[in-house]
């Protein structure tokens, strides 16, 4: 069986930064698996028209459906955007904005953002995850940010590919996938690890309300009331 990724990429430039993260992930991912997996590559820098006119209209061109059906009908999503006024760019935004809100309901998302310095890297926590979580994504628990650096010493280098290794494998879990983690083997599916080295399920990542396998619902705080009356008898 033959599994697709959709590796979305918001840069600008023609090479990017951004685009070249991309990449790197895609490529993780497949030496992850172990298998066979398609990978979509969907270029918002050539569909920026297209997405604000359907803004605008309601209504996507060929080309923007095409790209949004892929994502949405892929098994797994990489999503990596260049930080604007620390966050996400508007373009990359904008596309999330024309998909649906229920369009990525449980599947299995890596982020990655792009800055020129590593003082961006938190917009993954207070911008990306918030934008994912809202979707009702199952998001991958490590994020990947590459500052300019990343790509030219070979120090940073090394450890943007650790983390790079180690977000393409805990895709691959998600995906409920047979993979490799930094060091040793995934062998149940639906599992991920933690940059912490914690092993979590996919419910436990993101069990939004119609994921299987949720976690149990919170007790009820009000099953033990007692009314006030019954208790003034009780003295």
């Amino acid at each position: 069986m033959t599994y697709t990724i959709a590796v979305i990429s918001a840069g600008f430039s023609q090479p990017s930064s951004t685009r070249l993260l991309a990449d790197q992930l895609a490529e993780a991912t497949r030496r992850a698996a172990g298998r066979r997996i398609d990978v979509l590559h969907v270029e918002l820098r050539e569909l920026a028209h297209d997405i604000t006119n359907n803004l605008l209209t309601g209504f996507p061109s060929s080309a923007l459906a095409k790209a949004i059906s892929e994502v949405t009908s892929a098994d797994g999503v990489i999503a990596v955007t260049p930080v604007f006024s620390a966050s996400f760019s508007g373009l990359f935004k904008s596309f999330f904005d024309v998909i649906g809100r229920d369009s990525l309901v449980g599947k299995p998302v890596l982020m990655a953002a792009t800055g020129g310095s590593e003082r961006h890297s938190l917009v993954l926590e207070y911008a990306l995850r918030p934008l994912f979580a809202y979707l009702k994504a199952a998001i991958v628990p490590t994020g990947v940010f590459a500052a300019t650096e990343d790509f030219g010493s070979d120090e940073a280098g090394r450890s943007l590919a650790d983390r790079v290794h180690r977000a393409g494998a805990e895709l691959v879990a998600l995906m409920g996938l047979t993979g490799s983690r930094v060091g040793q083997p995934v062998s149940e599916p639906g599992r991920a690890v933690t940059e912490h080295g914690a092993v979590v399920t996919a419910a436990e990542i993101s069990p939004g309300p119609s994921r299987p396998g949720r976690a149990a619902p919170e007790p009820d705080p009000f099953s033990s009331f007692v009314p006030f009356d019954e208790l003034l008898a009780r003295r």
